[in-house]
């Protein structure tokens, strides 16, 4: 059957007769032959069969004609072209593609058929209804009869699969949070322990203390004190809810909530400034000054310019949302997921959290960002966008192919001192001038490398390299500045859907800052020459679509770049509830 005089009407019969087929779903799924050159419309593989998916900005979506001549494709010498034209003038039921055309040649079913038919007739009642009976005629009102007789079976389903989808469109208007905005949320429980079978050396004055400060002694080397008792296990929450809100369908005003009282074992033993980098997922902190206080976390919008190119403004946003990302590593619970293994432990800082970014999808294989960043200073009008501590993140993706992601990112930092200290990353932990004096304002270059490549559908690899250098400027006359360079290097597999579909195990080696250069500015954090190395086991194993369990099993060994430290032994086990 082809279009012929009945091809488009009003209401859509491609779209209308999908929605019989498919119910309240909200993509369109349609024959591939009508749509392969529609670029709103992608091939998706669905239980091992192929289908175009359209979304609702597709050519499908018709446009109202008012003249024949709006057709392009539509000639007087067309067979059909009196029908169209009466159509047209006396019923007003004809649409058609925006780009102008008709395409009266393509084929339909009779579901399509009789969603158009069914549009007619709706038409003519409301014709009739209105006192325009004239306009009516009996040859129209015959064939119309004659047709609904022989589609009755099609125009039933579709009456009946209307009126549920009606019930059901009813029922989700009067339960929905918004017409606008989407709640979703989750809530983590984490028991966490961790043990070593010796005393722990830290730089800080107070071993008992992880936030007490580090200082220099009289041969001006940092202070070193032990940690001698293990500290005892914890049990914790953290919560997190999310807004999202969408004002075209295409653009994202996005809010995010949290609280928790997270503390994780392992921050016992950790010297100043280290405090949860080893031995601690990312899910397990307490996201305020205070625990159990709910939070602003993010405040972002995101908007399309083209189809390639997409902003975002954000006063608030976690800059790991867009650099530095990874198949098999995940600062949200599905993958390797602790401080020092979601991410560089050399570029990346959740402490700049105002900026915005660009993203340019190039095509299929390249990926480009780049983002401005500052820390919450940037409200204060003493410091503001362009005065406080701020970095510039660059990061290009290149997928060779569906499964290999390469990407390669630069970050240019300018670090505002604490103190008199430099306390932000590259640097993990505390550095000064040398003698215990204050440093102005630091500079740092860093360059990382980071890929993921899922070789089979049960077996990936991915790994991260990050060179960085940091120019420090002591505020004492006489004191020449200096540069601190390190490195760090991660490398792990990944066992996707193992043991049940959805689940992935990790393991992976993560050296998070091997100093190179400057050891002697580091008043904490550069030990005695060691580097320090972290192995991280998980398994995200879900129970269900809204609750999953995620051990964290975790071996640190020369903590705090100490290298006669005693290997240090810490666990948590997670449970999510999403919703």
């Amino acid at each position: 059957m082809t279009k012929g005089f009945l091809a488009a009407f009003k209401l859509s019969p491609v779209i209308a007769g999908t929605m019989i087929l498919m119910g309240s779903n909200a993509l369109a799924s349609l024959p591939i032959s009508s749509l392969d050159d529609d670029p709103c419309c992608e091939e998706q593989g669905i239980d091992g069969e192929f289908q175009l998916i359209c979304s609702p900005s597709s050519s499908m979506v018709y446009a109202q004609v008012t003249s024949v001549s709006q057709l392009s494709d539509v000639q007087s010498t067309d067979w059909a072209f009196q029908a169209l034209q009466s159509l047209i003038e006396r019923y007003g039921v004809i649409a058609g593609y925006p780009d102008g055309m008709f395409r009266g040649n393509r084929a339909m079913t009779r579901y399509e058929f009789a969603a158009g038919l069914n549009a007619v007739l709706v038409r003519i009642n409301e014709l009739i209804a209105a006192g325009f009976k004239d306009r009516v005629s009996e040859e129209d009102l015959a064939t119309l009869q004659r047709l609904r007789a022989d589609f009755a079976p099609e125009l039933a389903t579709l009456t009946g699969r209307s009126d549920r989808l009606e019930v059901q469109i009813a029922q989700l208007e009067a339960n929905q949070f918004s017409t606008t905005t989407k709640l979703t949320g989750f809530i983590n429980f984490n028991l966490d322990g961790a043990a070593a079978p010796g005393n722990v050396r830290v730089e800080r004055i107070d071993p008992t203390d992880s936030s007490s400060v580090p200082r220099r002694g009289s041969d001006n080397r940092p202070i070193v004190t032990k940690v001698e008792d293990d500290p005892n296990i914890t049990f914790s929450y953290l919560a997190g809810l999310f807004l999202t809100t969408s004002f075209t369908g295409k653009d994202t005003l996005a809010t995010s909530l949290f609280a928790g009282n997270g503390d994780s074992s392992s921050n016992a033993y950790t010297s100043a400034g280290l405090f949860n980098t080893f031995g601690v997922p990312l899910l397990d902190l307490t996201p305020s000054a205070t625990a159990s206080d709910l939070v602003l976390a993010e405040v972002f919008y995101s908007f399309p310019v083209s189809n390639s190119l997409q902003f975002t403004v954000a006063p608030l946003f976690f800059w790991l949302r867009y650099f530095d990302t990874n198949a098999f590593t995940s600062a949200f619970g599905r993958g390797a997921g602790g401080f020092n293994t979601f991410g560089s432990t050399l570029i990346q800082d959740l402490g700049r959290t105002t900026g915005a970014v660009m993203l340019w999808r190039i095509n299929e294989q390249f990926d480009l960002r780049v983002g401005y960043a500052t820390n919450i200073d940037a409200a204060n009008p003493t410091r503001g966008l362009f005065d406080s501590t701020r970095a510039v993140t660059a990061q290009l993706t290149y997928s060779p192919i569906r499964n290999i992601n390469l990407r390669f990112l630069y970050d240019y930092s300018i670090i505002k001192p604490v103190d008199g200290q430099i306390k932000t990353k590259p640097i993990i932990g505390i550095a000064d001038d040398g003698f215990g004096g204050a440093l102005d304002d630091a500079t740092a270059n860093s360059f990382g490398f980071n890929f993921d490549w899922l070789v089979t559908s049960k077996f990936g690899i991915f790994g991260r390299y990050t060179y960085s250098t940091t120019n420090l400027n002591p505020v004492a006359d006489g004191l020449d500045d200096g540069n601190l360079k390190a490195q760090s290097f991660q490398v792990g597999v990944a066992f996707p859907d193992l043991g049940k579909r959805g689940a992935l195990a990790t393991l992976t080696y993560v050296q998070p800052f091997d100093v190179l250069q400057g050891r002697k500015f580091l008043v904490s954090g550069g030990g005695d020459g060691g580097t320090q190395f972290d192995i991280e086991a998980t398994y995200y194993y879900p129970v269900t679509n809204n609750i999953a369990i995620v051990p964290y099993f975790y071996i640190t060994g020369n903590a705090n770049n100490f290298d006669d430290n005693p290997l240090i032994y810490s666990g948590t086990v997670q449970v999510q509830f999403s919703f």
